[in-house]
């Protein structure tokens, strides 16, 4: 499947149509109509996603993963994305379980071909209920996936985004992400430094 060089593919991480998702589509649309990404969104709401048991079957049959599940779809989608962006509520004080599975599961493109990700651009953005919930840690665990698999990644620079878009809802989901000014300038920040790469 051929890369395509300008599309940006934002995955949700939550298992909820609040913040994040709103997040999530906020960066996208942004994309969208300031510098024209062409852009896909994927969510883990909804879907079957089955744990990685790390049981090495990718890599001995060379045939993706054992499991059959909503990750078929977004398997291509990861292959044809020259850009990505991983959105994530806090959970815990870190990522959700639900895109930790997915990251894990990715094993399974790298085990068909180690560069698979080589070249990509990323972004990260987390959602958190509190001001300090854990939207950096949940941010560095993407950016260490970024950096393992070789995606080049970027953030907003200094005075704001510093490593990713942090958005904080007081606890009101969707309304108070809506309302985060400051978060939202985070990810345009970050979106127009992903851009430097078209």
């Amino acid at each position: 499947m051929e890369q395509k060089e300008n599309l940006l593919l934002g995955i949700c991480g939550s298992p909820r149509n609040q913040g994040t998702e709103y997040a999530v589509k906020y960066a996208l649309d942004y994309a969208k109509e300031k510098f024209d990404f062409k852009t896909e969104f994927w969510s883990v709401r909804g879907k079957t996603i089955k744990f990685c048991i790390h049981c090495d079957y990718c890599i001995r049959e060379k045939k993706g993963c054992m499991h059959v599940d909503n990750l078929d779809e977004l398997y291509s989608l990861l292959k044809e994305a020259k850009f990505l962006l991983l959105g994530t509520p806090v959970f815990q004080g870190n990522l959700s379980g639900q895109l930790k599975t997915v990251m894990d599961r990715c094993r399974a493109l790298i085990a068909l071909n180690p560069d698979v990700f080589k070249g990509k651009v990323g972004m990260a953005l987390a959602v958190g209920g509190d001001r300090s919930g854990g939207q950096e840690i949940a941010i560095r665990t993407i950016l260490d996936f970024f950096q393992q698999n070789h995606v080049i990644s970027v953030s907003g620079g200094a005075f704001g985004a510093n490593i990713g878009a942090s958005l904080w809802t007081r606890d009101q989901g969707r309304k108070g992400v809506e309302q985060d000014e400051e978060g939202l300038r985070a990810i345009r920040k970050v979106v127009k430094r992903m851009a430097d790469f078209l």
